[in-house]
């Protein structure tokens, strides 16, 4: 089978962007391939962390990972830190990138700018990224697509070394969904929802109440005259909205655009929440109930034990080719 391995930081609190541009496809192609996920904490490293905090938020993103529909029988769930190899492979891709190329990603652009002090893992954080993917013979990695520049820069790394040392890394292809890739921002549908935006009102967490949920969406921000149809250019916000109520409804947005053709942006809002909601209350119940029991612990450690086996077998193809072993 072809493999799958993609990643989600335990910082900050999961919002419904990533659950339907991420955990969502995770869950369909745990069925379709071989399946690596990983909660990538040495990741979150790269910005200061509270350690109990981080420790507890590793293991609710566990939990909503088994709660969204990851199932441990099919799927190999794991903790980064707990695999030794992706630290070490970490490295021995930093002496083969090059300053240039780490330098042109967007992303550390974004988040170092206005920074005082900028951590060194920070900018090295795609060769990581790298590291973790290759370590895994990967073949698709379920990406946004503000990932897909970290992505190239993962190919153009195992292709370089490749080159240089025979065929010892699957070269990867990133897999942006056509829907569903960049939900955006509640109170600014120009921006991306994202759970490090320092305003709850811009995103919905997976873990909100009911109510907190139908009150974000109908205050979420549209736009000028009263047409409902989708048009990110012009009507960025009622596009938005149209696309989470179809990835959490099922219905198309040429479905959703006729049924409020003579509707307003309040009927939009109202059956919008109420698809929100249909998803994200079974998540949280079970979310909470796999938070309260013993379950979790027992996956990540059989998981860790998985990936470390597989992880092992590509560091020691990587050492060997260097002269290391």
């Amino acid at each position: 089978m072809t493999r799958v391995f993609s990643g989600i930081q335990p910082s900050g609190v999961l919002t419904l962007g990533n659950y339907l541009g991420a955990l969502k496809h995770f869950v369909v192609s745990q069925y379709e391939h071989e399946a690596f996920f990983c909660i990538v904490d040495l990741h979150a490293l790269t910005l200061p962390q509270d350690p109990a905090e981080l420790k507890q938020q590793i293991r609710t993103l566990a939990a909503l990972y088994l709660a969204a529909g990851i199932n441990p029988q099919r799927a190999t769930l794991f903790v980064q830190s707990q695999v030794p190899a992706h630290s070490e492979l970490a490295w021995l891709l930093q002496c083969m990138s090059y300053m240039g190329e780490v330098g042109r990603m967007t992303q550390f652009k974004e988040k170092s700018e206005g920074r005082e002090t900028v951590p060194v893992g920070l900018f090295t954080y795609p060769v990581l990224q790298a590291a973790d993917i290759l370590l895994y013979d990967t073949n698709l990695v379920p990406v946004g697509e503000d990932q897909k520049q970290h992505i190239e820069l993962c190919r153009d790394i195992a292709l370089r070394f490749n080159h240089r040392f025979g065929d010892i890394f699957v070269v990867p292809e990133a897999r942006i969904p056509k829907v569903g890739a960049r939900i955006m921002s509640l109170d600014d549908p120009t921006k991306k929802m994202s759970k490090s935006n320092p305003s709850p009102a811009s995103y919905i967490s997976l873990l909100d109440d009911e109510d907190v949920v139908r009150k974000k969406i109908m205050r979420a921000v549209t736009d000028l005259g009263r047409d409902i149809v989708y048009d990110e250019e012009n009507k960025p916000g009622v596009s938005n909205l149209l696309v989470i109520n179809s990835l959490c409804s099922g219905r198309s947005i040429a479905e959703l655009e006729g049924l409020f053709a003579e509707k307003g942006y309040g009927d939009l809002k109202k059956d919008t929440a109420d698809a929100a909601v249909s998803v994200l209350g079974p998540i949280k119940r079970r979310a909470e109930e796999a938070l309260a029991g013993s379950e979790i612990d027992e996956v990540l450690a059989r998981g860790a034990a998985q990936a470390y086996e597989v992880a092992q077998g590509t560091l020691l193809r990587v050492q060997q080719a260097l002269g290391l072993r």
